[in-house]
């Protein structure tokens, strides 16, 4: 079999730490890929002022099969300019349309839930990537004065809607899933998410579709009902700040965002798989970060590229490591105070 190849870019923070980890769980699965590891960090960025090389985002996608990224955000650049130039860079000019976030319980005692069980929290949002309020469409008048005004412009395009609606489907329909919920708050953005609200219906009504039950929630009472009751749920799909809000929520039913995976897909070309956590400056350098949810991302990453082997190895060894509580102490394992000590 022919290595696949990946762009591992680490990051800042404990970035570094987490993606370091993962590029180790994956060496040990014995995947067959090829790693190359780029310096695209604020590291970089206040040595040289480079965020990304000019031709970054096309050497990407033309000489690798997936990347690997880890969180960005350092205080020594105030502006986060080199995080935006990277991480947006390669949602928008890649086109990775489909983020992809799985909510799934590994164990009881990591819910905040009273009574929930693994089997109760166990699915998927689907978040639109390329849009909505995350375009930098607007502008400030009067700027500093008492007249001030801000305009953030949503956009919704049909193309763009459509095609992460019909991901969601098919998405279910590969995954031996039965309900695609979509969320908006249409009762009062009557403009931009009527359009979804027209979109999902006709999706849903198509023939391919006629085995998955699709329903709607405001994006509101689907917070409610997260919480009230996550057994109801599969997948969901939603508009760019929604899906960046309910995933957070959902990370913390699933035992915080040390655990929460994500990638960021565009079907047939090379998309970019990252840990949902921040890059955490208080907590870098101390051997204290949570680096499952970057070793479930390489499992979600080589899933994607056909590795099937190789990620359930990973995906086995998180969920025994989980069951033996040899994790960090901030999901109540006790491997920081054994590191500490053995050090």
């Amino acid at each position: 079999m022919q290595k696949k190849k990946i762009a591992v870019v680490p990051g800042d923070g404990i970035g570094k730490e987490v993606i370091a980890a993962a590029v180790q769980v994956i060496q040990a699965a014995k995947a067959p890929v090829e790693m190359t590891q780029f310096d695209w960090s604020a590291d970089r960025y206040l040595k040289d002022g480079t965020t990304v090389p000019a031709d970054g985002f096309a050497m990407l996608g033309r000489d690798f099969d997936a990347i690997l990224l880890g969180a960005l955000g350092d205080p020594r650049v105030p502006t986060n300019i080199h995080a935006k130039e990277i991480l947006l860079g390669m949602r928008f000019k890649m086109d990775l349309y489909a983020n992809i976030r799985p909510v799934t319980l590994l164990d009881a005692a990591l819910s905040p839930l009273k009574g929930v069980e693994p089997k109760d929290v166990n699915f998927t949002v689907i978040r639109e990537n390329t849009e909505g309020l995350y375009c930098d469409v607007g502008g400030v008048f009067k700027q500093g004065t008492a007249d001030e005004i801000a305009v953030q412009e949503e956009i919704n395009t049909r193309k763009g809607v459509e095609r992460v609606i019909r991901y969601a489907f098919s998405y279910a329909r590969n995954h031996g899933r039965k309900k695609v919920l979509m969320a908006d708050k249409s009762n009062v953005l009557s403009y931009g998410h009527g359009l979804w609200q027209r979109v999902f219906k006709e999706v849903a009504q198509e023939k391919d579709h006629a085995n998955i039950e699709a329903s709607h929630m405001y994006v509101d009472a689907l917070c409610l009902q997260m919480v009230r009751d996550p057994r109801q749920f599969e997948v969901i799909v939603t508009n760019n700040m929604f899906g960046d809000i309910i995933t957070d929520l959902g990370a913390a039913l699933q035992g915080g965002l040390g655990m929460a995976a994500s990638g960021n897909i565009h079907p047939g070309r090379t998309s970019m798989f990252e840990p949902v956590h921040g890059s955490a400056p208080p907590l870098a350098g101390k051997n204290v970060a949570n680096p499952i949810g970057a070793i479930l991302t390489a499992a979600m990453m080589l899933n994607h590229l056909g590795l099937n082997t190789a990620a359930a190895h990973i995906n086995a060894a998180v969920f025994e490591a989980v069951r033996q509580k040899k994790t960090t102490a901030d999901i109540g394992g006790n491997w920081e105070r054994k590191s500490a000590r053995s050090g």
